[in-house]
C-alpha cells in the first residue's frame, strides 16, 4: 500500500474549516486497509522508521481482547481478567471494544507485505489485556486493580478508552498514584457527551486526558472538553478490528485514545529514559491546532495543545523538560507534582520545580547539624597537630584515598541541581536510569 496522505497544518483563521488532513488516493489488497485514513494522515513510512514501539508493553483496561485476530495474533499477551471469575484476558466476546483498541495501538495486519486488515501505529508493541469487572458503560470506574495489575506485570502505557460520571474511589486514586510513582504513563478518553462535564478516569489528576479530531479538521462534536483536555486524535469513522464481526468502524474519544496511547508507546521505544511526563511532553510540544498552530503554552479546553503529530514527536530535538511534563499530578505524589501542573500558572508552576520542598525547621536542623560537624572536624585538626601526625593511612588527605568525604558520587533527585529553569537544572545524562 502507497501510504500518502500526510498531517499538515492549514494556516489562517479566515479558512474556516481548514483541513488538517489531506487525502490522496491509496490502493492496497483490501478495502480495510483503504479505509484507514488516520493512520494514513500519520504518515506511518516515516514514522516507522524513527520506531515501531518494541520493547514497550500498553495495557488496554478494556473488555477483554482477541488475540487470535489475524492482525493481532502474536502482539497479545495473555493478561487477566477482573470479570467473570478471573483468568486471562486476551479473549472476548459479545464485545469488539478491547479488540478495536488494541488493533489501532498494535496490530501488523496480514497478507503478503502485512497490506491487508489493520496496521496498528505501534505494530511492534506488546497488549496486555485487562478485562474489567464493568466493562464500557457499567456503573462504576472499576480500575484500582487493573491499573495495579498493568503496572506490576511491565505496561508501560496504559490506555484507558471508557470514561463515565463517577467520581474516583480512594482506592483507585491510590492505583493513579501507585502507577505515576512507577513511571507508567496512562491514557484516557475524555468521553462522548459533547459537553464539559467532567468524565474520568481522564479528569482525574494523573492522567493524560484525550479528545477527538474529525476528519475534516476540527474537534469532534461528540468529544467532551474541559481544563484537563491535553491532546486530541483522530477519533471520526475509524476503522479497527473486532470479534462480532472482523472489522468495525466506529466515532468516538476511545479510538483517538488508542491512537494517543500508540504514540507514547512509539516515544517510549525510542527515548527509553524519558519519564512518563517527559513523554507526554514530547507528544503536546509537537503537536498542532486545528487553526494550524504549534507550540502553545496553555492548553484549550476543546483541544488541549493540539493534534498528535508522532513523526515529529519522534524526529524533533526537544528537551526533556520537568519530570511530570504537562500532567497534572496525584496530591500524594508531591513535591515533585509542581513541576506538570497544568497552564504553565505561576501558582500551578511554583512547587518542586522552583523549591526544593525543605521546611524551615529543616534548614535550622541543618545548619546546626553543620555546625556540630564543623567543630568536631576542627577539633581532630587541632588535635592532630598537636601529635604532629600526618594523614590517616591511605594518602589523598581526610575524608578517603581521593580526598572526598568518603562517601561514592551520588546524583540528586530529578530537577534538584541549582541552575535550570525555574532554578534548577536537567537531570544528569541517562537520569533517571534505563528502564
Amino acid at each position: 500500500m502507497s501510504f500518502t496522505r500526510t498531517l499538515r497544518a492549514v494556516g489562517g483563521v479566515a479558512a474556516a474549516g481548514a483541513l488538517l488532513f489531506t487525502a490522496a488516493p491509496t490502493a492496497s489488497a483490501d478495502y480495510i486497509r483503504d479505509g484507514q485514513w488516520a493512520l494514513d494522515a500519520f504518515n506511518p513510512q516515516k514514522v516507522w522508521k524513527e520506531s515501531t514501539g518494541k520493547n514497550v508493553t500498553v495495557a488496554v483496561i478494556d473488555s477483554g481482547v482477541n488475540g487470535d485476530h489475524v492482525d493481532l495474533k502474536g502482539n497479545v499477551l495473555p493478561g487477566k481478567s477482573f470479570a467473570d471469575g478471573g483468568g486471562t484476558a486476551d479473549h472476548e466476546s459479545g464485545d469488539d471494544h478491547g479488540t478495536a483498541m488494541a488493533a489501532l495501538i498494535a496490530g501488523h495486519g496480514h497478507g503478503p507485505h502485512h497490506a491487508d486488515g489493520i496496521m496498528g501505529l505501534a505494530p511492534d508493541a506488546k497488549i496486555l489485556p485487562i478485562k474489567r469487572n464493568e466493562s464500557i458503560g457499567g456503573d462504576a470506574n472499576n480500575i484500582d486493580g487493573p491499573i495495579r495489575y498493568a503496572v506490576d506485570h511491565g505496561a508501560k502505557v496504559i490506555n484507558m478508552s471508557f470514561a463515565g460520571p463517577f467520581a474516583l474511589t480512594e482506592t483507585e486514586k491510590s492505583a493513579i498514584s501507585y502507577a505515576v510513582k512507577k513511571d507508567v504513563l496512562l491514557v484516557a478518553g475524555s468521553g462522548n457527551d459533547g459537553s464539559g462535564k467532567p468524565n474520568y478516569p481522564a479528569a482525574a489528576p494523573g492522567v493524560l486526558a484525550v479528545g477527538a479530531v474529525a476528519e475534516d479538521g476540527n474537534v469532534l462534536g461528540e468529544s467532551n472538553y474541559g481544563p484537563h483536555i491535553r491532546l486530541i486524535a483522530p477519533g471520526e469513522k475509524i476503522y479497527s478490528a473486532g470479534t462480532s464481526m472482523k472489522y468495525r468502524q466506529a466515532t468516538g474519544t476511545s479510538d483517538s485514545t488508542a491512537y494517543v496511547s500508540a504514540a507514547a508507546a512509539l516515544v517510549r521505544s525510542k527515548f527509553p529514559d524519558l519519564t512518563a511526563g517527559q513523554v507526554a511532553n514530547r507528544l503536546t510540544k509537537t503537536a498542532i491546532t486545528p487553526d494550524g498552530k504549534t507550540g502553545v503554552t496553555s492548553p484549550d479546553p476543546k483541544y488541549g495543545y493540539g493534534v498528535i503529530r508522532p513523526y515529529r514527536a519522534l524526529s524533533e530535538n526537544i528537551p526533556a523538560g520537568p519530570k511530570n511534563g504537562p500532567l497534572t499530578m496525584p496530591k500524594d505524589t508531591e513535591p515533585s507534582a509542581g513541576a506538570g501542573a497544568p497552564g504553565g500558572s505561576p501558582s500551578a508552576s511554583s512547587g518542586a520545580e522552583e523549591s526544593s520542598g525543605v521546611s524551615p525547621l529543616a534548614v535550622v536542623g541543618i545548619a546546626v547539624g553543620v555546625l556540630v560537624v564543623l567543630g568536631i572536624v576542627i577539633g581532630v585538626i587541632v588535635a592532630g597537630k598537636k601529635r604532629r601526625n600526618g594523614p590517616p593511612p591511605g594518602g589523598g588527605g581526610f575524608g578517603g584515598p581521593h580526598g572526598g568525604a568518603g562517601v561514592p558520587p551520588q546524583y540528586p533527585g530529578a530537577y534538584q541541581q541549582p541552575g535550570g529553569p525555574g532554578g534548577y537544572q536537567s537531570a544528569p545524562p541517562n537520569y533517571p536510569p534505563r528502564q
